[in-house]
């Protein structure tokens, strides 16, 4: 058996993009089905289509929704690579820019004016993200030019704007219904804060971690060599935040962790930051994260509220390993946006086949199905 996907690049993220209804004729769970195409359990993934790293061995599997008011509705796979494991708990903003884009060169949503808009919904989280996409004269541009930081090459522009995003996955801005706790790891204090908008994120200060907060370009060595205890605290943030039970539960995905500090005198930004994905340092910068930490900086008390201190601005400038990220915030209407400008293209169309093992199975349950 076969499935028809499409190889997609998001912002600084890559995903398989599957039609739901390709992979329900399967009729195996997704839990097994995944990790089989992707080649995990193996750091290489040699086996399969998985990139071998956080950021590359992710899924988008969407449909067009049938809800009046929703165009598509989608939901993202972060798939283990040293485990045979699907995270379902936290939505990828970085690969939700491939959705409004697949849906045009699909011909499920007809481009419009100079720009197209689209409604989605990830099923993850109930968030609903309204993108934008540039369709100059009423076309996708012949070749992509809108250029973002983390991504050499360009892609068609996509803009994400995140609709009242805070509690999605909690319930509330605030899980713990404090603007900072104070966490105790290995005899160690950490002020932290904990902020459910776009994604769970626990916000760690740089100076917990002696980091250089001078010198940006020292964090990455230095915070490699505290991957440890960083796991460890943002397992407890889990068990705090409600997301888990025990340490040991705690989802590799979720929550996020950023480590945070105020910019170098004169820069121009406002924050700088470094978030950790699936265990390891992001290339760039977790969009659903970037949500988080543009929320958290208008929330009075917050770790980040300390940095960016004054009124709460349109924009926030972050810097990030790839460069600097911009976000916006802005309230019509009763309802608040915040979002954030990335890219997206299709890389390639395929056919993945199915391992035989599964394929076999699928095939005897189809059979007995149809009788």
């Amino acid at each position: 058996m076969n499935i028809q996907a499409e190889w997609m690049r998001g912002g600084t993220s890559k995903c398989w993009v599957f039609e739901s209804e390709h992979l329900e004729q399967t009729a195996i769970s997704l839990d097994e089905l995944l990790p089989r195409l992707y080649g995990s359990p193996d750091p290489r993934q040699i086996d399969g289509v998985g990139g071998a790293t956080s950021t590359t061995s992710k899924a988008v599997i969407l449909r067009p929704s049938t809800d009046a008011g929703i165009d598509v509705e989608y939901t993202f796979a972060q798939v283990g690579i040293e485990e045979a494991t699907v995270d379902w708990g936290s939505n990828c903003g970085n690969c939700s820019a491939v959705v409004g884009l697949y849906a045009i060169e699909h011909g499920w949503v007809a481009p419009e004016a100079d720009v197209t808009r689209i409604i989605t919904r990830n099923t993850n989280t109930g968030q609903i993200i309204i993108q934008r996409v540039d369709t100059p004269d009423g076309a996708l541009p012949i070749v992509p030019q809108a250029q973002m930081p983390g991504v050499v090459r360009p892609g068609y522009k996509v803009g994400l704007g995140f609709r009242d995003p805070a509690g999605k996955t909690t319930g509330s801005l605030l899980p713990t219904s404090n603007p900072t706790d104070t966490l105790r790891i290995d005899g160690r204090n950490w002020t932290v804060s904990m902020i459910d908008a776009g994604a769970p994120v626990v916000v760690v200060r740089a100076e917990d971690l002696g980091l250089n907060t001078g010198n940006y370009d020292s964090w990455m060595a230095a915070v490699e060599l505290q991957l440890g205890t960083l796991d460890e605290v943002r397992r407890e943030a889990a068990v705090r935040m409600g997301l888990a039970a025990t340490l040991g539960q705690a989802a590799r995905a979720i929550p996020k962790l950023a480590i945070v500090a105020a910019p170098e005198e004169g820069s121009g930004n406002d924050a700088n930051a470094m978030m950790l994905s699936m265990g390891k340092p992001h290339p760039a910068l977790a969009i659903t994260g970037s949500i988080a930490l543009t929320l958290g900086a208008r929330t009075p008390g917050t770790v980040l509220s300390s940095i960016v201190p004054g009124e709460p601005r349109a924009t926030l400038r972050l810097r990030t390993p790839a460069g600097i990220i911009e976000t916006w915030y802005e309230e019509r209407d009763g309802s608040m946006t915040i979002g954030v400008e990335r890219t997206a293209r299709s890389i390639a169309t395929s056919t993945i086949h199915l391992p035989e093992s599964l394929g076999n199975v699928a095939g005897a349950e189809l059979a007995t199905a149809s009788r």
